[in-house]
């Protein structure tokens, strides 16, 4: 791979899980030559997925040395997105480590959960969770990056990842859907806050990713038929495609890309 990214710093969170779309977001940015942190809620191993608990996964430490195979250098921290003073010390310590600050990709998200429930029947303290860490946590590493690479003078670039359901907002999503669509619109604002600074900020929408957030779903024959109603292409993602999209915009070749909030679901909203 061309390392476009060589000489840059990338701060990616919530990029502990196996199946995920942080560690290929993290591996792809080290790949192409970046300098990687990675941020995790440092999960207890007993709460682990069975297939992580089986390949003896060890959350980002696992990632961390992945990256480092591939030539990058990498940081690994156990960080709370929703902790204002959590969120200042991870980039003052991207600093200290190396230098500086290039590259932000806010992934960290609330899990899918007792939030997927009508919301007559929602208790205020879920949806507040759900609103907090998406949106809260994203404000938080947005706000504190953005000093930093005013500071710097370099300009830089920021990828909040949202998700097609900011866009089709489905039913039993309320709080998920609705904390996505406040990503698109804070990084729209923010694209043209920080576009005189040369910070570039986009927002990229997933749809549905092979990950261990689509488990409770179930497998099967009720996952195949998932997917066929879902996805026009008629596969799911595994985290790659939207790690290379990322890659386009966080390089020299999204330059002129800001604003935006980018569909990368194998046609799920069309139109949308």
């Amino acid at each position: 791979m061309n390392r476009e990214l060589a000489g840059k710093v990338a701060i990616v969170t919530g990029a502990g899980r196996m199946r995920s779309i942080g560690r290929p977001i993290a591996k792809t940015l080290g790949q192409a030559g970046a300098a990687i942190v990675i941020t995790g809620t440092g999960r207890r191993p007993e709460d682990y997925p069975e297939d992580e608990k089986t390949a003896g996964w060890r959350d980002i430490e696992s990632v961390a040395d992945e990256v480092r195979q591939l030539g990058a250098p990498c940081l690994a921290l156990v960080s709370d997105i929703r902790d204002e003073g959590a969120v200042v010390q991870a980039v003052q310590r991207t600093v200290a480590e190396f230098g500086r600050l290039d590259i932000v990709i806010n992934n960290a998200s609330a899990a899918r959960g007792p939030d997927r429930v009508p919301v007559t029947e929602m208790p205020y303290e879920i949806w507040r969770k759900v609103i907090v860490t998406n949106l809260d946590g994203t404000f938080l590493l947005s706000r504190a990056a953005a000093r930093q690479l005013i500071a710097q003078g370099e300009g830089g670039s920021i990828v909040n990842i949202s998700s097609i359901a900011s866009k089709l907002a489905p039913p039993n999503t309320a709080a998920y859907a609705s904390s996505k669509a406040a990503i698109n619109a804070l990084s729209r604002s923010m694209a043209l806050e920080l576009a005189p600074h040369r910070i570039r900020v986009n927002a990229v929408c997933p749809g549905v990713i092979d990950t261990f957030r689509m488990d409770d779903l179930g497998r099967g024959e009720r996952w195949r038929n998932f997917v066929k109603t879902m996805i026009p292409l008629g596969y799911p993602g595994d985290g790659s495609e939207c790690a290379e999209f990322v890659l386009f915009l966080v390089s020299e070749r999204g330059k002129w890309i800001t604003g935006q909030a980018i569909n990368v679901d194998g046609g799920s909203a069309w139109g949308n």
